[in-house]
This record gives C-alpha cells, structure tokens and sequence, in this order.
C-alpha cells in the first residue's frame, strides 16, 4: 500500500471516529493486508487528527480479550493529548459500540528512551520510569463489528483507543510493590447506587504490569519508536472490561495507589 493509501485510510477512521460512526470495514483499497501495513496506517493518525501522541496503550493484553478480538498476542495503539482527561471526567456514550471501562496501571515517563535495536529489560524500562498512575481506558472501535475485523484492521483503527483519564501519580513507594499481585476494586453505580463491583489484579496484565510495558517498549522499539519523558503508557485492563451505560459512574480503588473515577451520559 503507498504512502499516500496510509494516510488516506487513517484519515477516513479518524473522520469515523469524530462523528461517532462505523465501517462494515475499510474500503477494499485502504485495507492493510497485514500488521505491517495496519501500524502504518496508525502511524498517521496524530498527522492528519493535527495532534500530538501522549501516551500508549495496549489491548488485549489477557488471553480471554485476545480471543474475543481474534488476534494472537496483544496489540499496541497511540493516545493522542485530545483525548486524555483528568480524574472525573464525564464522557458521552454516544456513538460508542464498546460501552465499557477498563481501570489500568498507568506508568509516565521521567526520561527518553530512544529507539534501539537491543530489546530492553524491564529494570532498563523502570528506570526511565517517573510515576506510577491510575487510569480508565473508555475504548471504542470505529469498526461495527469489531471482533471479526481483524488484527490489520485493529491496528490501523489505533487498537480501539477512544477516550483515557489519567488519574493521581500514586505517592506510595509502588516500585517496591508486587504490581503483579496487586488487588484493584472496581464499582459502577447508576444514581449513586452500585450495581456491579468486580475485582482485578496486575496479574492480569500480562502476568504483570511492568512486563506489559516492557513489551510495549519494545515493540514500539521493532518500528523504529522510541518513548520520550513525559508520556505514558497505559497497560491494559487489570479485570474484565466493566459494562457501562449513560448515568453510571465508575471509580477504581487501587489501595495504597489511589483511587480514580469517571463518569457517563448518553
């Protein structure tokens, strides 16, 4: 697919994505035929949405969310600063299909970590690590039928990264924490009255947060993307996905880490 093809196909998700609409699937010429080409079209998504990429993300980081979507191991998508909010915001589920909330580990970076071609370990990647964050993921996919688009098509579609709240840098000593074993509460209420409460750990994540992100490191690293002090990445959903609907509220109660909160309206 030729360059201007990317950018063209990023162009018509993004155009999706602000009007809040679906594909069936993209069009037969814009289509990537592989992860290559669907990396390449999400490359241009910051160009033609004239914004500046934040942070990252991964999706199906659990085995269970990667057969959902039908893809093979976990794929890696760009926040752009729109769409980051703080501890508190409310969101629109208007034109969302997902409709769900994902409480996540969230790690900022205090120092660049350039693009290499030696893997980095986890202790490098830590290092170059500031805070450690909570944070909900609000994914959607600008496909109506996500779960048989295809990983290609997943990619180009920016891994279904929609809206994010960062929450509080924690201001416990996290870096001495089992994040692996460590519990997180979920509760959504409708009205102030909760109706789903759901439990989760960093184990979900890749076995372990800090693994997730040195995988996703590292696989930004393999195309030539290094991570600059600053931005984040977020790791994944730490339980299952939590089902919301207009009027519900959602906080995420990490124990000694925080606590982070968003909120629902048609």
């Amino acid at each position: 697919m030729r360059n201007h093809l990317h950018t063209d196909a990023a162009a018509l998700l993004w155009q999706h994505r602000c009007a809040g609409t679906k594909l069936d699937a993209l069009p037969a010429a814009l289509r990537p035929a592989d992860a290559l080409a669907g990396h390449a079209i999400q490359a241009q998504l910051p160009a033609v949405a004239g914004d500046v990429v934040a942070g990252w993300k991964i999706a199906a980081t659990s085995s269970a969310g990667q057969a959902h979507i039908g893809v093979a191991g976990p794929l890696a998508g760009c926040i752009l600063a729109r769409c980051v909010h703080a501890d508190g915001a409310a969101f629109s589920l208007a034109g969302n299909g997902m409709r769900v909330a994902e409480p996540e580990f969230v790690f900022r970076f205090g120092s660049d970590l350039p693009a290499r071609a030696a893997a980095y370990g986890p202790d490098e990647v830590l290092a170059a690590v500031a805070t450690l964050h909570t944070g909900i993921e609000v994914p959607d996919s600008r496909f109506a039928d996500f779960v048989r688009a295809g990983e290609a098509q997943l990619l180009a579609d920016d891994a279904c990264a929609h809206s994010f709240v960062l929450g509080p840098a924690a201001s416990a000593d996290w870096r001495n924490l089992d994040l692996a074993a460590h519990a997180v509460l979920a509760r959504v209420a409708q009205a102030g009255v909760p109706h789903l409460q759901r439990d989760g750990s960093g184990a979900a994540v890749l076995g372990d947060p800090r693994l997730a992100l040195a995988w996703l490191v590292n696989d930004l690293c393999g195309r030539g993307i290094g991570l600059q002090a600053g931005q984040f990445v977020t790791t994944g959903t730490c339980m299952a996905p939590l089902a919301v609907q207009p009027g519900d509220s959602v906080v995420a109660d990490y124990g000694v880490l925080g606590q982070v909160s968003a909120s629902f309206t048609g």
